[in-house]
């Protein structure tokens, strides 16, 4: 009963490395049907060895059921994925890059309890090879956009300070439905709805390993710190969780109620140096 006239939406957090696809391969299924959920998106900035998104690993995530994923500041960072953009409605790139560069940074896609529509963003502080235009100016003018076709709209800030998120959320308080801060890998305990009817968290987390550091292996980061010697970043795999938040939005494209997630994951790995498990499905 609670559902009804409700659209239920899952933001998965950031999507780090090997473990990360291994966490929702034995949780997403299980997760969605049981929830019930209509409509799956997920930030996966990381989700090609830490850095970046590649083709395969797209094509994975979506056969998984995530139905729209996000990027980052490392969207182009796999050469494969630039020219797949512009094929793939159901990637997003942020919004606020300069003009004319490959894929789109917004959609509107189509579910069984309506029309969602979903918005990538970067931030402005921290980011060295990524340079975004003013999020706050963008916003509006997507949104009354996206409003000609539903008011139900999640928003994805991708940004590495919690100030810029912050602001972001009150900015977006009543224009969207949803605020999904991503950007530190690092659930934030502030999930909560706004008095304009938008749900907000300052960072939705990671999926893939809490014990590690930004989900990688913790002994080679803490290496390269030490030593500054470079030394290519590996997957950390303990400790595996999938983190992120489930939303239950009215018709209007208000929250109704905001629950932040963190599950652990049961299954063993049984080949970190690889896949994670032997096992096919």
């Amino acid at each position: 009963m609670f559902k009804v006239n409700l659209m239920r939406v899952l933001f998965i957090g950031e999507i780090v490395g090997k473990a990360g696809h291994f966490t929702l391969k034995h949780l997403l299924k299980d997760l969605v049907s049981g929830r019930e959920i209509d409509f799956v998106i997920a930030n996966a900035n990381g989700a090609t060895g830490g850095f970046g998104l590649g083709k395969t690993h797209a094509i994975t995530l979506r056969k998984k059921g995530i139905h729209v994923l996000t990027g980052g500041e490392c969207i182009y960072y796999k050469k494969d994925i630039v020219d797949f953009l512009t094929k793939t409605p159901w990637i997003l790139r942020p919004a606020n890059l300069p003009p004319g560069i490959p894929g789109r940074g917004w959609g509107v896609y189509n579910t069984a309890a309506g029309d969602i529509g979903v918005i990538c963003m970067i931030g402005q502080s921290g980011y060295s090879r990524t340079h975004g235009n003013n999020p706050y100016t963008y916003l509006p003018e997507i949104v009354r956009k996206i409003r000609e076709r539903t008011d139900t709209i999640i928003l994805n800030f991708h940004a590495t300070t919690s100030a810029e998120r912050r602001t972001m959320a009150y900015h977006s308080d009543g224009l969207v439905s949803a605020m999904m801060g991503t950007g530190t890998r690092c659930q934030t305990a502030d999930a909560e709805i706004l008095a304009g009817g938008t749900a907000i968290i300052t960072d939705s987390g990671r999926t893939g390993s809490r014990e590690s550091v930004y989900g990688m292996d913790s002994a080679t980061e803490m290496r390269i710190r030490f030593t500054r010697v470079p030394e290519r970043s590996k997957d950390g795999w303990g400790d595996l969780r999938l983190q992120g938040v489930l939303m239950n939005i009215g018709k209007d494209g208000k929250t109704r109620s905001v629950e932040a997630l963190d599950i652990p994951c049961k299954e063993e790995p049984d080949d970190t140096n690889g896949n994670g498990s032997q096992r096919r499905g």
